[in-house]
């Protein structure tokens, strides 16, 4: 709303509640004016039988025929020209204060005098309808108005969500002018922070995936050589530092998956995979590496449910949840698997037989990196965060806590579109 119509909208509140109170005064001076009337009738009808007791029943008479309206103001224009009606009449009125005339108990009173101008309360009745239309008209214009600009600042917040850039809102003058302008200068910052954090996020990834890249001449040349020392000179040490050149080769592939991940290039083929397909076959490859820790995999069968993922990389995340449970258990223990499904999400859970996550371990499980204090030499810090990224790219989340009969276990929900 502009200004043009907030002084509409004023002048139509004014005029209806002027016009109510105008009506509303006159039925009340009205109501006013047939009392004083009234009594004025009384007492002079009274004066009349006490100075002439014989007049009764010619009062009834001229009660039953006369219009009283215009004997009233007959009454009052004459002002009781004669003086002894008067003063008796004043007298009567002091010691009874109108409380009881002879007309009343003839069964006459103000309602059936007639002594009202119909006009006046026609008046008063049009113009308390005009008020009360006028008000609610008014009361309903700026109403629609405001749900207009709150429709419009609404619509534009929900472009502005949708991705939406360079929108602008038309200027306005009107009690919504300040919240117009602080939501136009709250989106312009978002927006530029929001830049900011890409290019940030960008420059991240780029870095990230050079020195990956240039892992790798070093990385190949050590194995070449160790390869050599092997062959030729039987070194027993040369195994040990082929397990770290591996170690390092799983670093290299996870810094580029990492950096993809961050710069929003990997890319997901997503279909319906029943949940028990993916937990079997990251048994599958798994298998070997628990039995050699002597770790049984517990994978049940629980019913078809179906989930939309990319099965080959939500099976790499169920893996490093399964290692990770194994790692924490010891020999002749299992890891155990289990799913369920209501009208939100599927979820499934992978849990140990070990001791559990340490308490000041678990707000950090899913940092980059992040290892616990009581982590062994076998892991880098980069496999949970790696499944929490594949997970909530897809429609996803988890969570780890510790059960209650100890054992550590993670919750992987995926939500139904």
């Amino acid at each position: 709303m502009n200004k043009k119509s907030n002084r509409k909208i004023t002048i139509l509140f004014v005029l209806s509640v002027s016009l109510l109170v105008a009506a509303i005064t006159t039925y009340l001076l009205t109501l006013y004016y047939r009392q004083v009337c009234y009594h004025i009738l009384g007492g002079f009808c009274e004066s009349m039988m006490e100075n002439n007791p014989d007049s009764k029943q010619a009062v009834l008479e001229l009660l039953k025929t006369q219009d009283f309206h215009m004997t009233s103001e007959n009454i009052l224009s004459n002002k009781f020209d004669n003086h002894v009606i008067a003063n008796k009449f004043d007298n009567h009125v002091i010691a009874n204060k109108f409380d009881n005339h002879v007309i009343a108990n003839f069964g006459y009173y103000p309602s059936n005098l007639g002594i009202m101008d119909t006009t006046v309360l026609w008046i008063a009745t049009l113009s308390f309808l005009t008020g009360g239309i006028l008000f609610l008209f008014s009361f309903w214009y700026w109403h629609r108005k405001s749900a207009a600009r709150i429709q419009a600042l609404t619509g534009y917040l929900e472009k502005i969500n949708t991705g939406a850039q360079e929108l602008v809102l038309e200027s306005s003058d009107d009690e919504f002018s300040k919240l117009q302008d602080e939501i136009y200068k709250t989106v312009t910052e978002l927006y530029q922070t929001r830049e900011e954090a890409l290019r940030a996020r960008n420059n991240f990834a780029e870095n990230l995936s050079n020195i990956a890249h240039q892992l790798k001449t070093p990385i190949t040349s050590i194995s070449l050589t160790v390869q050599m020392a092997k062959a030729h000179l039987g070194d027993t040490r040369a195994t040990e530092i082929e397990c770290q050149i591996n170690r390092l080769l799983y670093l290299e592939e996870a810094l580029l998956l990492l950096s993809r991940i961050d710069a929003g290039t990997l890319s997901f083929d997503r279909k319906p995979t029943d949940v028990f397909t993916i937990l079997s076959l990251a048994s599958d490859h798994l298998y070997e590496l628990f039995m050699h820790k002597g770790v049984l995999m517990d994978v049940p069968e629980m019913g078809e449910m179906n989930i939309h993922v990319d099965l080959n990389w939500t099976m790499e995340a169920v893996m490093n949840l399964m290692k990770n449970c194994m790692e924490a258990t010891g020999i002749d223990t299992a890891v155990h698997c289990s799913y369920e499904k209501n009208p939100l999400y599927v979820q499934i859970r992978i849990w140990d037989e070990g001791e559990g996550f340490a308490k000041e371990d678990l707000p950090h499980l899913f940092e980059r990196f992040y290892r616990g204090e009581n982590a062994k030499n076998t892991g880098i810090g980069i496999g949970l965060s790696l499944s929490k990224s594949i997970i909530e790219m897809q429609n996803g989340i988890i969570r780890a806590f510790n059960l209650p009969n100890s054992g550590a276990c993670f919750e992987i929900r995926f939500y139904i579109s």
